[in-house]
């Protein structure tokens, strides 16, 4: 945006600004003044007239005539006389209304129409002594009223709306027309004001450009003016000195850089082969930062195809390859996408982990929701597989959360960024658990937790703590599901229940719980195991130092 554009996008706002509060009290000073004045005589012409009507009655009462029908309606017939005199415009009409709202009197004709009468006489009733809207004979008017008492009339002096707020509205349309001119002029002159400042600026601006085409650093601006812009001139003439001076350095520069461009091109050909290219941009301005092992608090995923051996033998070599390249080519699509780094191929198993280069808020619920989607990825790739005729995979997931070492391992002719550390193994020791406990994913206790601060809302059932193999310290180990059942809900429940109380030796209440379990969820595994270990253990109590941990002998 131009200097110009932005001086007039300040000071424009201020000077309208200004130009319409101004106005704006204005108007209302003497919209005010003006409905006051036109109130307040509406209103005195009113008690003129009802002192009129007031007199004329006295007459008859002194004179002994109040009980003549005859002379009672000259006395009606005065007043309409006395209406009439002071009726000042076309428009305004003096009424006299009976207790039905009927037209007694009038000083012009004025039909009130029969729909129109119930809601005016409720506004005179109401008796508010102000000024009063309604519609009367068609059409929106003001009016101001009184009961007088002798003739039982509603007294009435209206106008209609528009001529009794003609003045208001003139001044309201003046006030419009001089702020919306004076505001115009402001703009106008405005523009012309900042042309007239700006121009020297862009005089400097065109002779910048025109050295900056030509490539003449010998060239100088004119300095023109003692100003802020005579000093940018002067600035810029200096500027271009050290530059014809730097020069010669910036040729050494440029051949330096295509120095450093081989050696950027270079580490993008190492690390594209297992770092997403958008952390290669990002980690680029240090690129040896990520070749130091670091310890980082790391999501590990294996996963694995069950009985792969057995698929393998019934398939020729290229149709195994084949389905093999789909298979994996869908699941590391699904752990890309939730920012997952895949580490490595095992064969037909997979490592990942979420964590490194990049810490994320998020890595262990992306883990898990990365395990989910790939378990959903698997039933879509089976159904080509059963359109092909090819026999189905089915992978079982372990997923651990844990501090691990991770940096480039190997020699200068081939290294690898992975992970290492006690956390790895367990967590391929839990994809291996998978088979015992007929589920297709597995999760450690500290990705459990983990879920929790992360704020993930996935539902996780406690399976077991276990003691894997070589390990003699127990970890609680979860199933995990992207939405439940109602039955699987009040199922996973009770089987909480009953881990609580089998951990408490409570075993007999345990059964019971699993029992119930088994009858929401049949053929449940694990309620099923659990049932019969705490039938078991109900007969053949375990050793007092007993845990709760189950030790594993094979991996």
């Amino acid at each position: 945006m131009k200097i110009r554009s932005k001086i007039i996008l300040v000071v424009l706002p201020l000077i309208v600004v200004t130009l319409v509060l101004a106005g704006a009290a204005s108007y209302f000073t003497a919209a005010r003044g003006i409905s006051r004045i036109a109130r307040q005589f509406l209103s005195f012409k009113a008690e003129e007239l009802e002192k009129y009507a007031a007199n004329q009655w006295e007459l008859l009462v002194e004179n002994g005539y109040a009980g003549r029908p005859d002379m009672v309606l000259a006395a009606q017939n005065s007043l309409e006389i006395y209406a009439r005199s002071i009726v000042l415009s076309d428009t305004e009409i003096i009424l006299g209304l009976d207790g039905e709202g009927k037209t007694a009197m009038s000083t012009s004709a004025l039909d009130i129409l029969p729909e129109e009468r119930a809601p005016l006489l409720e506004k005179l009733r109401e008796e508010s002594g102000g000024l009063v809207s309604a519609r009367i004979g068609g059409k929106e008017r003001v009016f101001r009223g009184f009961y007088f008492t002798p003739f039982q009339w509603y007294v009435l002096l209206t106008e209609e709306t528009g001529a009794f707020y003609r003045e208001l509205n003139e001044i309201t349309i003046q006030t419009v027309v001089v702020i919306a001119a004076a505001a115009a002029a402001a703009v106008i002159l405005l523009l012309l004001f900042a042309r007239f400042l700006t121009n020297p600026l862009g005089r400097v601006v065109r002779a910048m450009n025109g050295i900056i085409a030509g490539g003449d650093l010998g060239s100088r601006v004119e300095v023109e003016y003692r100003d802020e812009t005579g000093k940018l001139a002067h600035t810029f003439n200096l500027m271009l000195g050290e530059l014809e001076r730097a020069y010669r350095q910036i040729k050494r520069f440029a051949f330096e850089a295509v120095l450093a461009g081989k050696k950027e091109q270079r580490i993008r050909q190492i690390f594209q082969k297992y770092v997403p290219k958008d952390l290669i941009d990002k980690f680029f301005a240090a690129p040896e930062s990520m070749l130091v092992g670091d310890n980082r608090v790391l999501a590990i995923l294996f996963s694995d195809i069950r009985s792969f051996t057995t698929i393998s033998e019934n398939m020729a070599p290229d149709d195994l390859v084949n389905s093999l390249n789909r298979y994996f080519s869908g699941q590391v699509d699904i752990i890309m996408n939730r920012n997952g780094i895949v580490d490595k191929y095992i064969g037909d198993a997979i490592m990942a982990f979420w964590g490194a280069p990049v810490r994320r808020a998020d890595d262990a619920p992306q883990a898990v929701l990365s395990a989910l989607d790939m378990i959903d990825g698997v039933k879509v790739f089976n159904e080509k597989q059963r359109e092909l005729g090819k026999p189905e995979f089915h992978i079982g997931i372990g997923i651990n959360y844990g501090t691990v070492t991770v940096g480039n391992i190997g020699s200068e002719r081939k290294m690898d960024y992975t992970v290492i550390g006690d956390m790895v193994n367990l967590a391929s020791r839990m994809e291996g658990l998978t088979k015992t406990y007929h589920a297709e994913i597995l999760i450690s206790e500290t990705l459990c937790e983990a879920l929790q601060k992360q704020g993930a809302s996935l539902p996780v059932r406690l399976l077991d703590t276990v003691a894997v193999k070589g390990k003699t310290r127990g970890v609680k180990i979860y199933t995990v599901k992207r939405s439940l059942s109602p039955a699987e809900g009040r199922a996973w429940g009770l089987h909480q229940e009953g881990m609580s109380l089998y951990y408490r030796r409570a075993f007999a209440e345990g059964e019971r719980k699993f029992q119930e379990v088994l009858a929401l969820l049949p053929g449940d595994f694990n309620a099923e195991s659990l049932m019969e270990r705490c039938r078991s253990y109900a007969r053949n109590p375990p050793p007092p130092d007993w845990d709760g941990v189950e030790v594993m002998h094979s991996k």
